[in-house]
């Protein structure tokens, strides 16, 4: 029995010696096939597989080192000193027991009442003051030969618009060199003294329809020098501003009444805002307001309260009031949301930068220090001032050393030991 265990063994050993080699020879062969089609790619393909060949060594070579050195380890944690208290209130107290807070990050003021004033927020766009704003329309029937100024165009006081034929502007014009000379062979003859004044009725009767039609004291100044008439008739602007909407396009053909272009200054514009029900009570004509707007945060703007709507707009149940806007430097543009502000009053407020202003959600809050190394975190009431200032109706008491600068990275301590 022993001798045939041996004996298999021997053989399984051959079998297993053959194989080997066999395995041996087909990877030697391989190799050499591999070796022959590398050295056959192009010098950019091998340096590409030698560096595909390096990063995986170096990947596994990481994975080796990790392995061994266990960043999995569990690691000691010392206990913190810090603590939170929260009362039933939401007031929160906040103690960092030995951490001393940089004094150049986090700034305290002491807290002190001020007389400010109490301001209704108005909100509000802006329009075209309708009452500067013209408009040019066809005084007769005719044909646009010409638009001299495109909608935005800036124009001046008596520029050319628009160019105009019409067949009664050409009659008006007959009709008044008819007179002018008829006038000029009667004053020579001085025996015709009498209907010398009926010629001068005639040819200033004629003149005043050239006006109604359009033209102006220079078109009949020019007639009446080159005894000329015109084909077409010129309208020119009757102020300074721009072009706000043009109606027609050139060869229109218009009736008498039809609009041809709008005019308006953009620097004479209107503040059209809301006032809700219960605030109708504060406003009044004649009231100057503060405009701001996000296009220039730093810049007021003064408007005064004109005309107040008599009633009360059903779908918002707000109250329409107008304002008239100085806007000398041309800044403000029609269709602008802006924000106004009217003082109604004065209040006694604790007065702090918008950086000691901690906001969440619909809640504002401010940190205040009672302790060297404690902190008080609570609910505020109040208002904005300018943008820059918030003033504190409720909450804040004078004396208490408020966080005015850092208030938002200290809050954030305060939301680390909340979780």
């Amino acid at each position: 029995m022993k001798d045939k265990i041996l004996s298999f063994l021997k053989s399984a050993l051959k079998t297993l010696e053959r194989i080997w080699s066999q395995l041996l020879h087909r990877a030697s062969v391989k190799q050499e096939e591999i070796r022959k089609n590398y050295w056959a790619l192009p010098v950019t393909s091998r340096e590409r597989i030698r560096l595909i060949a390096i990063c995986t060594s170096i990947l596994m070579l990481g994975i080796v080192i990790g392995l061994a050195v266990n960043v999995n380890r569990p690691v000691k944690l010392e206990k913190s000193d810090k603590s939170l208290k929260i009362e039933k209130t939401g007031v929160m107290e906040l103690r960092l027991q030995g951490v001393e807070l940089n004094p150049n990050i986090y700034i305290f003021q002491t807290a002190v009442k001020a007389s400010v004033p109490v301001e209704l927020n108005v909100p509000g766009r802006l329009a075209f003051n309708a009452e500067k704003a013209k408009v040019l329309s066809a005084r007769a029937p005719g044909r646009v030969e010409r638009i001299f100024a495109f909608d935005g165009a800036e124009v001046s006081l008596g520029s050319a618009v628009v160019e105009v034929y019409s067949p009664e502007f050409i009659s008006a014009q007959q009709e008044y060199l008819l007179s002018s000379q008829t006038a000029k062979v009667l004053e020579a003859n001085k025996t015709m003294s009498d209907l010398l004044g009926d010629a001068r009725i005639t040819q200033q009767a004629a003149a005043n329809r050239m006006r109604n039609l359009g033209a102006g004291d220079g078109d009949i100044k020019s007639l009446e020098r080159s005894g000329r008439t015109q084909s077409n008739l010129v309208m020119r602007s009757p102020l300074q501003g721009i072009v706000v909407k043009r109606a027609v396009e050139p060869g229109s053909v218009v009736n008498a009444g039809d609009v041809l272009v709008t005019l308006a200054n953009q620097k004479e514009l209107w503040f059209l805002g809301n006032v809700y029900e219960q605030d109708i009570r504060k406003i009044q004509k004649g009231q100057t307001m503060i405009l701001r707007s996000q296009s220039y945060p730093d810049k007021e703007f003064i408007a005064t309260a004109n005309y107040i709507a008599p009633v009360i707009d059903p779908e918002t149940h707000a109250l329409l009031i107008r304002c008239d806007v100085e806007n000398s430097e041309g800044l403000l543009r029609p269709d602008m949301y802006v924000s106004a502000k009217l003082k109604v009053g004065e209040a006694e407020a604790v007065v702090v930068p918008q950086s000691a202003i901690v906001r969440v959600r619909e809640m504002r809050y401010v940190i205040i220090k009672i302790g060297s190394d404690t902190f008080r975190r609570f609910v505020v009431k109040g208002y904005d001032l300018d943008g820059k200032r918030f003033a504190v109706t409720e909450g804040l008491e004078p004396g208490m050393q408020v966080l005015t600068d850092g208030a938002v990275l200290l809050n954030d301590r305060f939301a680390k030991q909340e979780e």
